[in-house]
């Protein structure tokens, strides 16, 4: 083998697939895509996978947009716009235009790379990593490369265990000793499971590896295949487990941990519950997920704030938090926020409280109003005296409650009180 001078990575385009609308989020997602969902304080979903492109050393990245994609490109439009030409980087925002057919949008996965082909062929990379833009995750993909590579694979997948009950919405592997991939079955109803682990299902997390040429001629036989969704878990994996060599790539192995990060942590935010879940978590003394690990930092778009405030110092008037994450811009004033998180100016005014709330940018928090396990949703305006969390039938009424209890506010729900 000969010995490369500089790492996989640099010869490497990270394609980002960020057109999903992100369904189960409900109205969370009624002006944006998942991917644009915010997350954690500061950032957006999408950061994770671009943070850990940008992380990995890879510095050309494509990203491709289709569902209410506005607020998407504006975010990457102001907090990714830092890559230059002029040293060989390059950051492609890619919405589904009709470049190929008048009549065409993006038909699947595999049709979003397809259309954009002569544009990646003018970078010339020699190698395609294939990013899902929805996930929670830290990853160093220059370790799935290497192993492509070693490996002589067609394509690599990257993959994970999950719970064979959940694994339905998940495409499922089964793999022979070596990790090659001997059977791939896209989101199964009877997800198959691992040797030795009857509970426990192999599941691809959406990432994918190739290298470009054999990329290329993938998705030109599929888009001349009649029939084919062109998609990759459906269509494009599927065939090469079939006709070429597909290998699997454990995310134990490239997964970024800090020191205090003592597993494995990926988490796909794309109910309610799980939205509210992964950031109150944050709010752990030591989290699952570290965000203050610098030595693989998450970057986004950080706006020029203040800092946060917190005023009036008397008995049942004290603005405080406590194992809460609070932005810039905030004013917490005379109220009390236990367990949550709120991002970006948020205002929440005296004699309120809030418990394990996840409180989206620039809400206001009326005086009195007590609110507990919420996630309140950009901009929303919460009256004096609201209570949300002691009655589930009356929440339920006026709000979208969850089964474990969580309730979505946006205005529209507001406004028709």
């Amino acid at each position: 083998m000969v010995e490369r001078k500089q790492p996989l990575a640099r010869d490497a385009m990270a394609y980002v697939l960020a057109g999903g609308r992100g369904s189960r989020l409900h109205e969370m997602t009624d002006s944006r895509a998942k991917p644009a969902v915010y997350f954690g304080g500061k950032s957006r979903i999408i950061d994770f996978a671009l943070s850990n492109a940008l992380n990995s050393g890879i510095r050309r990245i494509g990203v491709a947009t289709q569902y209410k994609a506005h607020s998407l490109i504006r975010h990457l439009q102001r907090g990714w716009n830092f890559l230059r030409p002029e040293r060989n980087e390059s950051f492609d925002i890619l919405p589904a235009s009709q470049r190929i057919s008048e009549f065409q949008w993006y038909d699947g996965t595999a049709d979003a790379v397809y259309q954009n082909i002569d544009i990646i062929e003018s970078y010339a990379p020699e190698f395609m990593v294939i990013l899902a833009g929805d996930h929670i995750y830290k990853m160093d993909y220059e370790l799935i490369l290497q192993q492509h590579v070693d490996s002589g694979a067609d394509v690599t997948v990257a993959c994970l265990e999950v719970p064979r009950k959940d694994a339905v919405g998940f495409g499922v592997m089964h793999v022979d000793d070596e990790d090659r991939i001997i059977d791939f079955v896209e989101k199964p109803a009877d997800p198959p499971a691992m040797p030795g682990k009857p509970d426990v299902s192999l599941a691809s997390m959406g990432i994918y590896v190739f290298h470009t040429k054999r990329l290329f001629d993938e998705l030109r036989r599929d888009s001349d295949t009649e029939g084919s969704s062109r998609d990759f878990g459906k269509d494009i994996i599927p065939y090469l487990v079939k006709h070429g060599k597909a290998v699997a790539h454990r995310f134990s192995d490239s997964c970024v941990r800090s020191t205090t990060e003592a597993t494995s942590y990926w988490r796909d935010v794309g109910t309610v519950d799980a939205y509210w879940e992964a950031n109150i978590d944050l709010t752990d003394v030591l989290p699952q997920l570290d965000l203050y690990d610098r030595s693989w930092p998450l970057w986004t778009y950080s706006e020029i704030t203040p800092p946060a405030k917190f005023v009036h110092d008397v008995d049942g008037r004290r603005g405080s938090a406590v194992a809460s994450l609070v932005s810039g811009d905030c004013i917490v004033s005379g109220s009390s926020i236990h367990r949550s998180l709120l991002f970006t100016g948020v205002r929440s005014h005296s004699f309120a409280m809030l418990d394990e709330a996840v409180v989206l940018p620039h809400c206001h928090i009326g005086r009195g109003s007590r609110l507990r396990k919420v996630v309140i949703d950009r901009g929303v305006v919460i009256p004096d005296g609201l209570v949300v969390g002691d009655d589930p039938v009356l929440d339920a009424h006026r709000f979208r409650r969850t089964d474990n209890g969580v309730c979505l506010i946006t205005q529209p729900m507001i406004d028709r009180l």
